[in-house]
């Protein structure tokens, strides 16, 4: 039989994988922003903390875009410029 972990387990992990997933990120700067809604954050349960990580690190996931994808949107504009530049090529003025 598995235990549930506690909120203070779950915060540490969340922590760990923060800090895989983006490592240039200090741990300060991780906990401050997750908690920057929160002002004077002294009295915020395990239970509130682990909610302001999750909602933090789904934020960071939303809001970062890998390299390939930022390579893949200019391929894909330099096509729509060619693709314009190929109708404007056949429309003929009447």
């Amino acid at each position: 039989m598995s235990k549930k972990p506690t909120a203070y387990n779950q915060a540490i992990h969340l922590l760990q994988d923060l800090k895989k997933t983006h490592p240039t990120y200090t741990l300060g700067q991780h906990v401050s922003t997750a908690l920057a809604d929160y002002g004077d954050a002294w009295g915020i349960s395990d239970k509130e903390f682990v909610f302001a990580l999750e909602k933090y690190q789904s934020e960071l996931e939303y809001n970062t875009v890998d390299d390939t994808e930022v390579e893949k949107i200019v391929r894909d504009a330099q096509d729509l410029t060619k693709l314009f530049k190929d109708e404007e090529d056949g429309y003929e003025e009447s």
